[in-house]
């Protein structure tokens, strides 16, 4: 059932990425609260990790 879910969103949706797209600009909160984009990063490997808040402290 969720991979039916995912396959209907994935294929109606022509605003998502395809694979080799360039990801767009965008901004998030690091872990010190400070806002980053990620055109601060251009031309420097850049590792994305996050996880929910659910049942975490913060």
């Amino acid at each position: 059932m969720l991979l039916t879910f995912f396959k209907r969103l994935f294929m109606s949706n022509p605003d998502l990425l395809s694979v080799g797209d360039p990801a767009p600009d965008f901004a998030c909160t690091t872990h010190t609260g400070e806002t980053a984009h990620l055109s601060d990063f251009q031309g420097q490997r850049l590792v994305l990790w996050f996880f929910p808040k659910a049942d975490t402290p913060g």
